[in-house]
């Protein structure tokens, strides 16, 4: 049987090569930082990395995960409700729970996991779940292992989100979903009015803070604090693999009595492996650290504004963002890989995304800004935007 199969893969996989868009994994031989090193020794400039507040490769949380492999050891080899629980979990729960104002947290492998598991143990069919169009990828999947009624409404679109929510009164309960901030385009959900929606027609509100948390609000405590409903949203969900340190693992923080329901029912924690005690402890130590001061939010702001416009000044479509992504808009598939290509010579680590990471003609540069960058690092990738977004016709 293999053998019909495997034609039917590689012709699947012809097709996506000759339309030149086949996914190639560059490697990288060293630490996650501003600058790396790829295979073969080229030195690069990365702005396509999670690494928000630059802690990918801090050496407090680095020390804070060697210190939790002395005492702790390597693994857990098991999950939490056998023997998988260690204080430091417990500890780094509840410092999650203090950052973003909530009453309590459930660690999980993944942040995919966290949206994965987060519908089917809290909503049946008699229930509803009002989900935005843009929302990632782990919602989508989440929402489809529930069996409750689903609604889409389009991005950040007010309007039809009320139209839905009128719709949805049929329900028994309904729940609001959206992305934080929403990874394609940078831009962020009106939370403020998504709130007063869910007040005048009975809904909870549910927020992925994947890249939002660490990044937008004075502090980096994310749209809650950004729109000033700090407190007021039932249900977040996030990671420690993008701002905060870079590494693995998710987190869904919020009500009491969810998380409660969540610890008994949901299937992503109870049938998978507790997080690493080294990335629990190092987690621990980066909340103290972004609790404590908010100087690194305060540099990626600023370098995200300054980057936003000089490529503005420079002639690129630039989606409106107020994260740290910055969608330089192409449009064709094929130009998005080929600028990517081009921007390596010139020292630029970018990736460029296409369908079906985006919609049909949306194709893009998604340029990721960090604490870590420094000016230099910003100046020299303008500078190499420009020349070859001239060469390739994109800009004048």
């Amino acid at each position: 049987m293999y053998g019909k199969y495997k034609e039917f893969l590689q012709n699947e996989l012809s097709e996506i090569t000759d339309a030149g868009l086949y996914k190639n994994e560059r490697v990288i031989v060293s630490a996650q930082n501003a600058e790396i090193e790829v295979e073969g020794g080229q030195k690069v400039l990365n702005f396509c990395m999670n690494n928000y507040l630059g802690l990918s490769n801090n050496k407090e949380l680095i020390d804070a995960a060697k210190e939790a492999m002395d005492t702790r050891g390597f693994g857990m080899s098991s999950v939490r409700f056998i023997c998988g629980t260690q204080d430091l979990h417990k500890t780094l729960e509840a410092k999650i729970a203090d950052f973003f104002g909530t009453e309590d947290t459930i660690l999980y492998a993944a942040a995919f996991d966290a949206n994965g598991g987060v519908f089917e143990p809290l909503f049946s069919a008699e229930d509803a779940i009002i989900s935005d169009s843009l929302n990632h990828a782990s919602i989508i999947d989440g929402v489809r292992l529930s069996k409750s009624v689903r609604y889409r409404y389009n991005n950040a679109d007010m309007e039809d989100l009320e139209a839905k929510l009128k719709l949805a009164q049929a329900q028994r309960f309904r729940i609001i979903v959206t992305d934080g901030v929403f990874s394609m385009d940078g831009n962020t959900a009106p939370m403020d009015k998504i709130n007063e929606l869910a007040k005048k027609y009975d809904a909870l509100i549910m927020v992925d803070e994947c890249h939002s948390a660490g990044v937008v609000g004075k502090t980096g405590r994310g749209v809650t604090e950004l729109y000033d409903i700090r407190g007021e949203v039932d249900i977040i969900t996030g990671t420690l693999g993008k701002a905060f340190g870079g590494a693995i693992g998710g987190f869904t923080t919020g009500r009491k009595e969810v998380i409660d329901i969540l610890r008994q029912r949901s299937r992503p924690y109870l049938f998978s492996n507790s997080i690493p005690p080294m990335v629990a402890n190092a987690g621990i130590k980066m909340f103290d650290m972004v609790s404590s001061t908010s100087d690194l939010q305060d540099k990626l702001h600023s370098n995200t504004d300054y980057f936003v416009e000089k490529m503005n000044t420079a002639g690129f479509d630039i989606k409106p963002t107020k994260s740290a992504i910055c969608a330089v808009m192409l449009y064709d598939a094929k130009l998005s890989q080929e600028f990517a290509a081009e921007l390596l010579k010139e020292g630029i680590y970018v990736i460029g995304f296409y369908y079906p990471v985006v919609p049909k003609e949306q194709a893009r540069i998604r340029v990721q800004l960090s604490a870590a960058h420094k000016q230099e690092h910003l100046d020299k990738a303008i500078v190499a935007f420009t020349k070859v977004g001239k060469a390739l016709g994109v800009i004048k």
